[in-house]
């Protein structure tokens, strides 16, 4: 099977599912069996799968497409197909929302997911089954909602003064990516079109790596001033979403 580039993701979806209570382990069971190279071979990336550690009923995961034209394609393919008839039912019988869906380009040059490196775990159907399909490693995703117009100046801002003591403090910088403004190629999937965000996924060994990164964060002056500067553009408090990876997550 021909693989997507996984160095290009100049399109990136965020996608968080409300699922019903106690439906999260069966939606990943299925998508980890069902869903990844199926979609990989319209053409998109399926980047990341992961378990919300403070919201039970949420699934988060990440896709992306070479440009919008390919994402209109490889969403037509996908959702036109056989897999998708085959399966559409069980995977939406688990969710109550699957509309919480940002379209998002990358911040700065270089910001973009690189999983060059990254190899897809094969997990066996017992594994997937039992509902312990876990990867290590720990990633948090902050979203910034900011002040129409104002993504490019805070991209600019964040890359100088937050990125620094970002990484001193312990976080691996996965990616960076502003809002996408150009109209939705797939309506028949609804995106967030009227929101101005900008997203930094950073990732760890796992969640007592993550804890003492915020604990040294926050006795940081840099990282304190570059908050009060990311302060002054932002229309909302940061959302924060605490993750854990399935095993067939390529971002970790």
């Amino acid at each position: 099977m021909n693989r997507p580039s996984r160095l290009a993701s100049p399109v990136v979806e965020l996608r968080q599912y409300t699922l019903k209570p106690g439906q999260r382990e069966t939606l990943i069971a299925l998508f980890d069996r069902e869903f990844v190279e199926t979609q990989e071979a319209t053409g998109m990336t399926v980047i990341g799968q992961f378990r919300d550690v403070d919201r039970p009923d949420m699934f988060v995961w990440l896709r992306g497409f070479g440009d919008m034209v390919a994402r209109r394609n490889a969403l037509a393919a996908f959702y036109g197909g056989p897999v998708w008839a085959e399966h559409r039912d069980a995977a939406n019988a688990t969710m109550i929302d699957s509309d919480d869906v940002l379209l998002l380009k990358p911040a700065w040059r270089g910001a973009e997911f690189d999983l060059s490196n990254l190899q897809r775990t094969t997990a066996d159907k017992a594994e997937i089954m039992s509902g312990e399909n876990r990867l290590p490693g720990f990633v948090e995703i902050s979203i910034h909602h900011l002040r129409p117009g104002t993504e490019a100046g805070f991209a600019e801002r964040f890359e100088a003064e937050a990125v620094p003591p970002l990484v001193a403090s312990g976080a691996r910088l996965l990616g960076a990516f502003v809002t996408e403004h150009s109209e939705n190629t797939f309506p028949r999937l609804p995106v967030r079109a009227a929101e101005n965000v900008f997203v930094i996924v950073t990732g760890f060994d796992d969640g007592d790596t993550h804890a003492g990164h915020r604990a040294a964060l926050a006795g940081l002056p840099a990282w304190l001033a570059a908050r009060e500067t990311m302060q002054t553009f932002s229309t909302k408090p940061v959302e924060t979403l605490r993750l854990t990876p399935t095993s067939r997550s390529l971002l970790r």
